[in-house]
Formats: C-alpha cells, structure tokens, sequence
C-alpha cells in the first residue's frame, strides 16, 4: 500500500485559503453529508461536543466514505498521551489541542503526536501496529511516514498564551496557531464580545506572530462576513462557525418564512 500522506500539512504551508466546518453534533450522518459540502476540512469536536473515541472513528470513517479530499481535523479536550494516540491510532492525521499557554505545552503536544524514533527521539506515541491509520497492518511503512505527516494545531485562546504566542509559533514540529476567540474574549475580560477592540487587536496580534514564525493562522468564525474578515486579514486556516449552528439558523429562518 502507498506512503502514509496528510494532504492538508502540506497545504498549511500554501497561501490559499482553507475553510472547514466544526463538527459538534456528534453524527457520523452529518459528518458524511457535509463532507460532500466541498469543505477543505472538518474539525470532529471532542473538547466541547459529545464525541468519544469511538465516535471519532466513525466519523473519519463516514469523512472518508464522501471520496473527497475533504480531510478531518480532530480537537482532543486535552493533553493527554492515552487519547492522543487513540485518535492518531484511529486514523486521524491532523490534531488540534485546546488552550496552549506555553511554548512547553506546545513542545509537549508535538511529542505527544510523534513516534520516538531517530530524527525525534522525544516523541512519546506509543506504538501499536494493527491500527486503524496502517489499515490494520497493511500499510507497512506507516511507522517510517507517520511522524512527517502528523499536523499539529494549537489554539490559542487566553491572556496568558497572548503574552507567550511569539515563543508558541516558533515551536518545531507546529503547523498552525488557531485562535479561540471566545475564550479569548473572556481571558481578557469581555466575555460574550469577540468583537471588542481589545480582542479584535490581540487576533491581529496572534495573526502577526503566525506569520513571522512561517506557520499558518487559523481562527474561528461565526458567520462569512466574519469569514471575510479573517481571510483579508491573513488568516488562511478558517472554520466557518458549526454544524449545530447552521441546522439552527436555516431552520429557524425557514420556519419564520414561512410563518411571515
């Protein structure tokens, strides 16, 4: 079988623009229906939706079942090296981890993703062979490739990691900062106003520090015309709100239409 590749690394280092959807629904079915959406990524939510392990594998199945290159995107809810390799084991091959305030917490989730092997003998993944990302052992040379194919993204989303974002973007093995903007709002004491200059200023900030290091800004959107803004300030990895958020809005739209 071919060499183990992640697609979307690689286009975190290209200048187009990447948008996604947020997956907090929780449903295999509408991971696989907006897969055909034409998104270039979906992020499979375990921080804030209820999505275990096994829900995970399911929707990455459900992902790859639309036969796009749509590729997912996986949010672990933290740190942690037994989850870390069950969503790398389950398949997923670009990680997002949750509230990094250091460049050591940035180092670490890098480790957690990667093998330790020559070239990255800090890597703390376990191995296991018959997994699902080597297709149950026929990809044989998954163990050789996996370590240059991981994607790491880390969120950036309070006070703390503000002050520290220079040294968080200059972390090896990192591909994307992302910003939380609503945690980041209420870090800096605005909670429930991600449009207030002060928040508005530190997104500019963490977009500035991504770009200097050479290594993508992502952020959070609620709505296309936010959308917009972000992708003309410089932000190229985009989640254009969620799939919760979108089923709420077109239906209650609808039902006033047709109510009017």
């Amino acid at each position: 079988m071919s060499a183990f590749t992640n697609p979307l690394k690689q286009r975190l280092k290209e200048a187009e623009p990447l948008f996604g959807l947020w997956l907090s629904l929780g449903s295999a079915d509408a991971a696989e229906a907006l897969a055909h959406a034409g998104f270039d990524w979906l992020c499979i939510d375990m921080e804030h939706a209820p999505n275990d392990s096994a829900d995970v594998t399911a929707q990455l199945r459900a992902i790859a079942a639309a036969h796009l290159p749509t590729e997912p995107v996986v949010r672990v809810p933290a740190g942690e090296g037994w989850l870390v390799k069950r969503v790398l084991d389950a398949g997923a091959r670009t990680l997002m981890f949750p509230n990094i305030e250091s460049a050591e917490q940035a180092a670490h989730a890098v480790r957690l993703t990667q093998y330790p092997c020559a070239g990255a003998t800090d890597g703390l993944r376990g191995v296991a062979g018959v997994v699902r990302a080597a297709a149950f052992g026929a990809r044989r040379d998954y163990l050789q490739s996996a370590n240059a194919q991981i994607a790491t993204i880390v969120q950036i989303e309070s006070a703390r990691a503000l002050e520290q974002v220079e040294h968080i973007a200059q972390t090896p093995g990192l591909d994307c900062l992302f910003v939380g903007p609503a945690d980041l709002a209420a870090s800096l004491g605005h909670l429930g106003d991600a449009k207030h200059p002060d928040v508005q200023e530190a997104i500019a900030h963490i977009g500035r520090a991504a770009q200097r290091a050479g290594v993508a800004a992502g952020i959070f959107a609620l709505d296309v015309a936010s959308a917009r803004q972000y992708r003309e300030a410089g932000f190229r990895f985009i989640a254009l709100a969620a799939d919760v958020m979108w089923l709420v809005r077109a239906t209650r739209a609808a039902l006033q239409e047709v109510q009017a």
